[in-house]
C-alpha cells in the first residue's frame, strides 16, 4: 500500500528510516507488549483475588496497572500493524483517537502518582487515623477523580485542537501526538499554545506540587522519628519514587525529542526516546511493586505454590497486610 496521504490520513514519516531493522523492531515490540499485558493483568489479579490486599494503596495500584494497559494498547497495536504491513499511514480518525488515548494516559498516570503520594503521606504521617481518612468511599471517589479529571480536562483542549485546518499531513514520529498535529495547522495557534500552558499547569504542575508537598511532610516526620521507623517509612516510598522517576524520565525524553532537533542521534535511539513513557512505565511499574512490596510478593508466592501443588501453611496464608508493608 502506498505511503501517501489523500487528506484523510497522515503519513508517519519516522518509519521510513527503519529499513532492515523492521523485523527486529516488530519482534521486540511484540514481546514487550505481551509482557506488559501479562505483568499488569497478573498484578490486578493478585490484588483482586486476595481480600487481605483490599486496601487503599493496592486499589490505587490496580488503577495504575489498568492505566498502563490502556496507554500501551493505545500505542502497540498501531505500531505493530504499521511495522508488519509496511503501511506507514494512519487515518485521521485513528490518529485523533491515538492522541486522546496517549495524552489521557499520561495525565491519568501523573494524577495516580499524585494520589498515591497523598496516600503514602497519610499512612506515614497519620497512621492511627489512616483507615478512617482513607475510607472505602473516599478511595472510590479518588479513583473516579484519577480517571474523570484527565478525561474531562483534556477533552476541552482536544475538541478545540481537532478543528484546526491542516496544511500538511506528514508527522515525523511513529505515532500521532498533539504537538505534531498543531505544527501542521494553517492558522495561528497562539490560543492552542495558551491552552497548552494552562493544561500543563493544571495537569502537571498541580500534581507535582501535591507529590512534593507529600514527600516534604514525610521527610519532616522521618527526621523527627527514630532511625528504624524512618528507614521503614522511607522503604515504603521507594516503589512510588522509582515509578515517579521512571515516568518523569520518559516524559522528559518525549519533550526533548519532540521540541528539539535530534537528527544527530541514531534512528533507534530517537524512536526509543519518543516511546519510552509509553513502554517502560507500564512494563516496570508492576515489576517494581511486585518486588518491593512485601505483601504482594508474599501473596504471589502463595498463589504460585498453590497452583503447582506445594503445601502452604495456614500461618503463611494469614499474613497481615499493613499499610506500611
Amino acid at each position: 500500500m502506498a505511503n501517501t496521504s489523500d487528506g484523510t490520513s497522515f503519513i508517519l514519516a519516522a518509519y521510513s528510516d527503519m529499513g532492515d531493522l523492521r523485523y527486529l523492531a516488530f519482534t521486540v515490540l511484540l514481546l514487550l507488549y505481551l509482557v506488559i499485558i501479562c505483568v499488569n493483568i497478573l498484578l490486578v489479579y493478585v490484588i483482586y483475588a486476595n481480600r487481605s490486599l483490599h486496601e487503599p494503596q493496592y486499589f490505587l495500584l490496580c488503577s495504575l496497572a489498568v492505566n498502563g494497559l490502556y496507554g500501551s494498547t493505545g500505542l502497540f497495536p498501531s505500531l505493530l500493524f504499521n511495522i508488519a504491513s509496511g503501511n506507514y499511514t494512519i487515518s485521521r480518525v485513528h490518529c485523533l483517537m491515538q492522541i486522546f488515548c496517549l495524552y489521557t494516559y499520561g495525565i491519568v498516570e501523573l494524577t495516580s502518582l499524585a494520589v498515591m503520594g497523598y496516600d503514602r503521606y497519610l499512612s506515614i504521617c497519620y497512621p492511627l487515623q489512616y483507615n478512617m481518612i482513607m475510607s472505602p468511599s473516599k478511595v472510590h471517589k479518588l479513583i473516579l477523580l484519577i480517571w474523570l479529571f484527565p478525561l474531562a480536562i483534556f477533552s476541552v483542549f482536544f475538541l478545540y485542537c481537532i478543528q484546526l485546518p491542516l496544511c500538511n499531513w506528514v508527522i515525523n514520529k511513529v505515532y500521532c501526538d498533539n504537538y505534531s498535529l498543531i505544527k501542521l495547522a494553517c492558522v495561528d495557534t497562539t490560543i492552542n499554545n495558551i491552552f497548552g500552558i494552562m493544561l500543563i499547569i493544571v495537569c502537571i504542575v498541580l500534581q507535582s506540587l501535591i507529590i512534593l508537598y507529600s514527600y516534604v511532610k514525610i521527610l519532616s516526620i522521618c527526621l523527627k522519628s527514630s532511625r528504624d521507623s524512618s528507614i521503614k517509612a522511607l522503604n515504603t516510598c521507594i516503589p512510588h519514587l522509582v515509578t515517579l522517576l521512571n515516568f518523569a524520565a520518559g516524559s522528559a525524553f518525549e519533550l526533548i525529542q519532540s521540541r528539539f532537533n535530534m537528527s544527530h542521534m541514531p534512528y533507534m535511539a530517537r524512536v526509543i526516546l519518543s516511546v519510552y513513557f509509553l513502554i517502560f512505565p507500564p512494563l516496570l511499574n508492576p515489576i517494581i511493586y511486585g518486588i518491593k512490596t512485601q505483601a504482594i510478593k508474599s501473596r504471589l508466592k502463595i498463589m504460585l505454590c498453590e497452583k503447582i501443588g506445594i503445601p502452604v501453611t495456614e500461618t503463611q496464608k494469614r499474613i497481615k497486610c499493613n499499610p506500611l508493608n
